[in-house]
């Protein structure tokens, strides 16, 4: 496709293809151990809190290495810094299949998987300004966002299943496998950028990193932006690792907890395409990011206090719908918003915001469980209030001007 200024090129889908892939296969290994929580812990002999370490190390990590992922991507490019990511995840996800008796082992090899998560995550907004016009751009970045969430998805339906058939032990190997066939795919497949611009001048440039930093917390717009994915992302991450605990004092089982956490996420590739598709072709984010917001209250409501199971699958699509498909919308939001700064900056700075707050989170949720029952009901209805909040602020929102551009 072709037009006066610019050329746009089929390839771009084949690099949005790869790099899906491989964000899929890292979230899949982030979110391995929630839905068997209890089972988890009786095979390594170790407490509830300790099997959720193993999700929480990806927030952990993510802290340290986000900003420097972020000027990794900006200074060297896709190919160098997505590579590395693919690497970590690939190498690492063999290695704890191929180790999956050791809880130790297992360990270090989460925490190596997350250390190549910020390098897939936080260039996102960059495959999609390099590679695609910015009419596709929340388009490319609900795809990606969509790879989290399949990932996400799989992980929570598909392990429980996979750990009745062959054991904890088999389901680790089996997903080493599939993790380094997504390395070899990104490293054979992937290309810097296309030989020529795929938007008009003026759209592609950006700032130095640390320069671009220093715009970004100067803008009320996007510092209100921060707050909200802080809340919000911290929520999701919060729900997500502890999906069987949440539902567990209610009478669900393992089955049960994973199917609802996957339904949620299904709710998330649905949003993430919809909500996205509507914000490109409307030219709006704020209208689609209120929306998100104010119906994910009533879907973590939802959760927090259905008795039956349809309630509870219900609320989880709802809640996946509307809260996950706030992100590849909010991620463009705050990259058109931070411009001339780079994508790769404001990708990751709002991710960072919601893994500090999920560790909060987390952490609160099992501080808080009501003795003897392990309810943590509270803990939900504190959250669903601090979504609330997300929503009075986003209200504050202006339009992206960007927008305004052809």
């Amino acid at each position: 496709m072709e037009t006066e200024n610019f050329r746009i090129y089929r390839y771009r889908w084949v690099i949005l293809s790869v790099f899906m892939f491989a964000v899929a296969v890292n979230q899949l290994l982030w979110i391995t151990f929630a839905p068997i929580t209890g089972s988890a812990a009786k095979f390594y002999m170790v407490s509830d809190l300790r099997i959720g370490l193993l999700s929480m190390v990806f927030m952990f990590v993510y802290i340290f290495v986000s900003i420097p992922a972020s000027w990794v991507i900006d200074t060297y490019g896709i190919r160098v810094a997505v590579g590395t990511g693919a690497v970590f995840t690939g190498v690492f996800g063999l290695v704890r299949g191929v180790m999956a008796d050791s809880f130790t082992w297992v360990f270090i090899a989460q925490t190596g998987i997350a250390i190549g998560q910020p390098f897939l995550l936080n260039a996102m907004t960059t495959i999609a300004a390099r590679w695609f016009p910015i009419r596709e751009r929340a388009m490319a970045s609900g795809l990606g966002s969509l790879a989290m969430y399949l990932g996400i998805v799989i992980g929570m339906a598909l392990t429980p299943y996979m750990v009745m058939l062959g054991g904890i032990n088999g389901m680790l190997v089996n997903y080493g496998i599939i993790s380094i066939a997504a390395t070899v795919m990104f490293l054979v497949f992937a290309k810097e950028r296309p030989p020529t611009p795929a938007c008009p001048p003026g759209q592609e440039e950006r700032s130095l990193v640390f320069e671009g930093l220093i715009t970004m917390l100067r803008n009320k717009n996007y510092i209100l932006l921060l707050v909200i994915f802080f809340f919000g992302l911290g929520v999701f991450n919060a729900v997500a690792t502890w999906i069987e605990e949440i539902v567990r004092p209610r009478g669900f089982t393992i089955i049960q907890a994973g199917t609802a956490g996957g339904l949620m996420i299904v709710g998330g590739l649905a949003g993430a395409v919809v909500i996205s598709w509507l914000s490109d072709h409307y030219r709006r984010r704020v209208p689609f990011i209120l929306l998100a917001l104010s119906a994910s209250c009533l879907g973590l409501l939802g959760i927090t206090f259905a008795t039956t199971y349809t309630m509870l699958l219900l609320s989880s699509f709802v809640i996946g719908f509307f809260l996950l498909s706030a992100g590849p919308v909010g991620f463009q939001y705050g990259a058109e918003i931070a411009y001339p700064a780079p994508e790769g900056t404001s990708n990751g700075l709002l991710l960072l915001m919601g893994q500090i707050s999920g560790i909060i989170f987390i952490f609160g949720m099992d501080a808080f469980k009501a003795k003897g029952t392990g309810s943590m009901a509270m803990s939900l209805v504190l959250l669903t209030c601090l979504l609330f909040i997300s929503f009075l602020l986003a209200m504050k929102l202006k339009e992206s001007t960007l927008l305004r551009k052809p």
